[in-house]
């Protein structure tokens, strides 16, 4: 996922070789060092985090060679993902990096929270933010897809087993994908995913978030260029309704659950499950104050900044913590101060946040230039891989 576009320019980095020819990539030694010293470590990262939840754990050699493989496939569609934007931007003219890669052992289920390039100039037109905001994805796509088909049709079928733990998110495009390449499951057993499988799925998760059509992730960029002005009112819209999704999820859960006359009991699996759309709003609040670029339309007074980027992850991480603990115990009073807490959040929201008038999502203008025929085409393949990929539960555990 690129960094914020168009934000602002800066001249290149003085080279640590007193300006003599830089080393690669037009960049200098160190910075080089730097980039696949990050690589490393979260390749290392995404083999210790798989090999720890294996099974045997990491003792079992076993649980090594599968946490290699689930690296190797993940990185190919991470790398693959921003080497998408790196091309486009550098096609273009726009001085970027390398992708920078995020190691996050153990913390996220995948070892890492995944990749980044900055661009340090600004985008010039739409047609080269539509190139670099879709270039990415759709790169990503192109082995993340095949790689879940191969996946599926190589991954074990056992006897069901309620240790097993949760169940992958599904998406329009997975059952596509599962109804033409997995196996035929007979009564009474599931299908455990490969690390292959485990690894193709998170591209597309990740190919899912960063395709919302939101801010300066790849989704806003992509929509922005098809629609331009519209889409930073289209982007407040997409992101509120997060919000009424997790809202709708939650009541959906705890609905089934009182008509079959279970009361209350799972409510705190159920917060769990539906958690992370409330998760990614706040996040998302909280990557538009830090991203804002300072030339954005819209008027200073109207920007949520009295809730802080802080405040909200402090209010996540409390939030979460809570969830977590009451997950499978109703504990009223701890759901109790959940819920209060959930509320004085959201009443933060409304007075100073996202849920009052702000331009915290809309997007550098990159002018009039028309797309043409064939990147609007592209603009919409794009977009409906979002619709393709969208998957309203991700993970059930």
């Amino acid at each position: 996922m690129p960094e914020p576009s168009g934000t602002r320019s800066s001249p290149p980095e003085p080279s640590p070789d007193g300006g003599r020819a830089p080393a690669v990539f037009g960049i200098g030694a160190s910075e080089l060092l730097r980039h696949v010293a990050l690589f490393a470590a979260t390749a290392a990262s995404m083999v210790v985090t798989y090999a720890y939840a294996d099974n045997g754990g990491l003792r079992a050699r076993a649980s090594w060679v599968h946490g290699a493989q689930f690296a190797a496939a993940l990185l190919l569609i991470l790398l693959s993902h921003e080497l998408g934007h790196y091309i486009a931007a550098r096609l273009h003219r726009v001085d970027s990096t390398l992708p920078f890669f995020i190691p996050m052992p153990l913390v996220s289920p995948f070892g890492t929270m995944g990749a980044v390039i900055r661009m340090r100039g600004a985008i010039p037109s739409r047609r080269a933010l539509l190139d670099i905001g879709a270039a990415g994805p759709l790169a990503g796509l192109a082995f993340a897809i095949p790689l879940y088909a191969w996946g599926i049709r190589h991954s074990a079928v056992v006897p069901i087993d309620p240790s097993l733990g949760g169940t992958f998110g599904e998406s329009l495009l997975t059952r596509a994908l599962d109804a033409a390449f997995a196996p035929h499951l007979p009564e009474g057993t599931v299908q455990v995913a490969s690390p292959v499988l485990f690894a193709a799925w998170a591209g597309l998760f990740v190919s899912m978030l960063n395709l919302l059509p939101i801010g300066q992730l790849d989704g806003g960029h992509v929509a922005y260029a098809l629609f331009g002005r519209r889409q930073d009112r289209m982007a407040l819209v997409v992101h509120r309704s997060l919000l009424v999704f997790f809202f709708v999820s939650l009541a959906g859960y705890v609905g089934r659950d009182l008509a079959a006359g279970l009361g209350f009991y799972r409510l705190g699996r159920h917060v769990n499950d539906a958690m992370f759309w409330l998760i990614w709003f706040e996040v998302l609040g909280v990557l538009g104050a830090l991203t804002k670029p300072p030339g954005a339309r819209g008027r200073a007074e109207d920007d949520g900044e009295e809730l802080t980027p802080r405040t909200r992850m402090i209010a996540v991480v409390a939030l979460s913590v809570l969830a977590s603990i009451g997950r499978e115990h109703t504990y009223p009073t701890l759901w109790a101060a959940w819920f209060v807490g959930l509320g004085v959040l959201l009443a933060m929201e409304v007075r100073g946040g996202t849920l009052r008038r702000h331009s915290l999502f809309e997007h550098p203008d990159v002018g009039t230039t028309s797309l043409g025929v064939p990147r609007t085409i592209i603009a919409v393949i794009a977009l409906a891989f979002f619709a393709a990929l969208f998957m309203p539960a991700p993970i059930m555990l």
